[in-house]
């Protein structure tokens, strides 16, 4: 029992702390499992391979096949992501519960002293009708959510890694930078080669695991973003 209270006592502050961060900084992406399995935090390069031109020839040394698979397969391969997102999503719930008791008990014999309780108490005492208690409880509640979004982008990936059963870990981050404000995109996840098109290509319902993330940091971002004692204030408001 010591150790588990000692456990917690070391892991509440870093509860908190991941609260307060997340609170500051915004929500985190999970990171990607198949199921367990963690994605490379370094980004895997190929060395570029040695191209000597041949003359008067197609063919130049160390170049892929004419005629061969051209897809993305190996670590380091780049692949085409292409983002379509157009969801909507609407619920509407209502609930409503009411709940009413009595309990009531009473006593034949009270140590003899039914006689005595009823010279004590005036309006006199009756045994059998000596407890009773009653209660009423009754809630209701609605709720509706009504949300669309709609996304539309194009991102290069690279093969950070190649699973035992063949299956191809992509991860791709993009960053456009216009006056003061940087515009974001990352994308990762899990995809099977079998997906990939003819142009090297592959849809995002195709990502399993897929983490797609698009936003923006910069000075309208900044401003944009509740100060962060207003956040703070209203993360752990108990009001």
């Amino acid at each position: 029992m010591r150790k588990i209270l000692l456990t917690l006592a070391a892991v509440a502050p870093l509860a908190a702390c991941s609260t307060v961060a997340e609170t500051v900084r915004g929500p985190e992406l999970a990171p990607i499992g198949y199921p367990a399995a963690l994605v490379p935090v370094q980004q895997t390069y190929l060395p570029a391979p040695d191209a000597a031109a041949s003359s008067n020839s197609l063919w130049r040394a160390g170049a892929r096949t004419f005629f061969g698979d051209q897809r993305a397969r190996h670590v380091g391969d780049i692949l085409t992501v292409k983002i379509d997102i157009d969801d909507r999503a609407q619920t509407q719930n209502s609930t409503q519960r009411s709940r009413s008791n009595n309990i009531s008990g009473g006593v034949s014999h009270l140590f003899g002293l039914e006689s005595s309780l009823g010279r004590a108490f005036p309006g006199g005492f009756d045994p059998s009708n000596m407890v009773g208690m009653e209660g009423a409880s009754k809630s209701a509640g609605t709720g509706t959510v009504n949300r669309a979004e709609k996304v539309s982008l194009t991102i290069a990936a690279v093969v950070t890694d190649v699973l035992a059963n063949g299956n191809l870990v992509i991860q791709g981050r993009q960053e456009v930078r216009t006056n003061r404000e940087i515009r974001e995109l990352t994308v990762a996840g899990i995809v099977r080669p079998e997906d990939i098109s003819s142009a090297n290509a592959i849809n995002h319902t195709q990502i399993a695991e897929a983490r797609i993330s698009y936003g923006g940091r910069g000075d309208v971002s900044r401003v944009q973003a509740p100060p962060v004692g207003q956040a703070l204030a209203e993360r752990f408001s108990p009001f």
